[in-house]
């Protein structure tokens, strides 16, 4: 099995440019047709297709060669599945500036990884508890608007317990049978 080294490069904005990433990789022994490569914003989809087709085009045994350990991706996330992604596929990585080395059995390697996968955490949950925070202010919790307010609701209660059918009560209140069974019960 022969080992294939795979570029990949990535800037967030159209006014960056690309050359000195893919310089450093083709430098560092990249051949120029395994360098996948995305030019804008990092939720665009033209990255996450090229981020997408490096990972599919790795194989076992595979380095991937990145400048550094952001150019993978926009969020702490996305780059920690990036690397379990190739970590399942035994694709090492490793970063030009020295912080990543997958292939390394050094323990301070290996611990950095890890202590990457816990500031994802992290930031998942700061994410998370700032989305709550802003939907309860707003009081905006999310979710679709009730149909029927509560004496609407009474209405078709009172209806069903004088004996029409749910039928007859979804073709009076333009709904269907399901949701007139969600609120009689």
């Amino acid at each position: 099995m022969t080992m294939t080294l795979i570029g990949y490069a990535r800037v967030s904005t159209q006014d960056q440019n690309l050359s000195a990433q893919l310089e450093a990789l083709n430098n560092a022994g990249v051949n120029t047709d395994n360098i996948y490569h995305g030019k804008q914003s990092g939720k665009s989809d033209t990255n996450q297709l090229m981020l997408d087709a490096m990972v599919e085009k790795s194989v076992k045994g595979d380095t991937v060669i990145i400048t550094r350990l952001d150019r993978l991706g926009r969020s702490l996330n996305v780059i920690l599945n990036t690397l379990q992604k190739l970590s399942d596929k035994e694709v090492a990585v490793r970063s030009l500036d020295g912080q990543v080395d997958t292939s390394s059995s050094d323990p301070m390697k290996k611990a950095m990884t890890q202590l990457l996968g816990v500031f994802a955490e992290l930031e998942h949950s700061i994410i998370v508890d700032r989305l709550q925070t802003g939907r309860t202010r707003t009081g905006k919790l999310g979710g679709r608007k009730e149909l029927f307010n509560e004496s609407q609701k009474e209405v078709i209660k009172t209806k069903y317990n004088e004996s029409v059918s749910i039928s007859a009560l979804a073709r009076e209140f333009k709904t269907s049978r399901a949701t007139i069974g969600k609120i009689v019960k």
